[in-house]
């Protein structure tokens, strides 16, 4: 039996317009498949060993909730997720969460907030909210020329630029993305992918999350077969529902 350990960062703290909903799917999708799961909530204070985790994610917050974990992520496990990143460790980071794997946050008052440094990208606070559904189209990193279409809901103010570290998670199709001028959203280095879609992203996308499953087994296990297909229909129309609306 395959096993699979998950860590949740902060989730008392970072989540925000349904975020949790990620880690439920993640855990019910490995459950249906009989794949062992554990999931570990890290709490503000908590040593962590990330070599025992397979899967990190990482929700958003409100500024109030991000203030309160931001200097214990950036000085407690900045440069060893940095180091685990870099070694491969599968992670998804939602808007807050996305914006501390950058190098800074530049707010528009002019504070610069450091971030770890694990994703080659930048952000700079702005006055206007970015709000709405978005539509974006993905290339899976790992899969070839294969475009698949992601939805879900942004709402930040921070608007994040890319480096030539990174490659775009998707290019939007409807909405804002990471700026709302340059039609790319998220960002997606080695295993790491960040990006401003709550919603919650994974429900809405299957796809994606046994992507990143796929990630975290083969990681883990070495080389496996593909994952056992899911009766997805209805997810499927779920998602198929907000693409033709958005389209």
């Amino acid at each position: 039996m395959y096993q699979l350990a998950i860590a949740h960062l902060y989730p008392e703290q970072m989540n925000i317009y349904g975020d949790r909903g990620n880690i439920l799917t993640l855990r019910q999708r490995c459950q249906w498949r009989g794949i062992a799961v554990r999931v570990d909530g890290i709490k503000p204070g908590q040593v962590v060993d990330w070599a025992s985790y397979d899967l990190v994610f990482f929700g958003g917050g409100q500024d109030s909730g991000q203030a309160l974990i931001a200097d214990d992520f950036v000085q407690r496990h900045g440069a060893s997720l940095k180091a685990a990143i870099d070694d491969g460790l599968v992670l998804l980071a939602i808007c807050g969460g996305y914006q501390l794997l950058g190098h800074y946050f530049l707010t528009h008052t002019g504070d610069k907030l450091p971030g770890i440094g694990a994703l080659d990208v930048h952000t700079v606070g702005g006055e206007k909210r970015l709000i709405g559904n978005i539509l974006i189209e993905w290339t899976g990193q790992k899969r070839g020329a294969v475009r698949r279409t992601l939805v879900g809901f942004e709402n930040h103010s921070g608007r994040t630029y890319l480096g030539t570290g990174v490659q775009p998670l998707g290019l939007v199709q409807r909405g804002f993305g990471n700026n709302g001028e340059d039609r790319t959203e998220g960002a997606v280095y080695r295993n790491a992918h960040g990006c401003y879609m709550h919603g919650s992203l994974l429900p809405k996308n299957p796809h994606f999350a046994d992507h990143l499953l796929s990630l975290a087994l083969e990681r883990r296990h070495g080389a496996v077969a593909g994952l056992v297909p899911l009766d997805d229909g209805l997810e499927v129309q779920a998602h198929d529902v907000m693409v033709e609306r958005l389209g």
